[in-house]
């Protein structure tokens, strides 16, 4: 599933995963066959890819995360933007995060 991931686009979680929080670690589990990958169905998310998940609401593009998130952290906004593209694609292409 080909998918440009862009900044000016707001994402939001699929409605056919579940995520919980398990021991500080986020974890997404597939609810339906043929999400993820079937080596390996289950995806969890380091500190970073969890700021960005966290903010994933269906309403906040990419780009304001990417501002939000570069005040927070400290981070030159283009290595944010960059981490966020990477991920949001990574999720997209699993079926775990849809375009709005």
């Amino acid at each position: 599933m080909e998918h440009e991931v862009s900044l000016d686009r707001v994402y939001s979680p699929s409605k056919d995963i579940v995520a919980r929080d398990v021991m500080g670690e986020l974890i997404i589990v597939p609810l339906a066959s043929g999400i993820g990958n079937t080596e390996d169905e289950i995806y969890t998310l380091n500190e970073t890819g969890r700021a960005i998940w966290d903010r994933l609401d269906g309403r906040t593009n990419l780009r304001e995360i990417a501002k939000s998130l570069a005040r927070e952290f400290d981070a030159p906004p283009g290595e944010i933007e960059l981490d966020i593209q990477g991920l949001i694609g990574e999720l997209f292409h699993r079926r775990m995060v849809i375009a709005v």
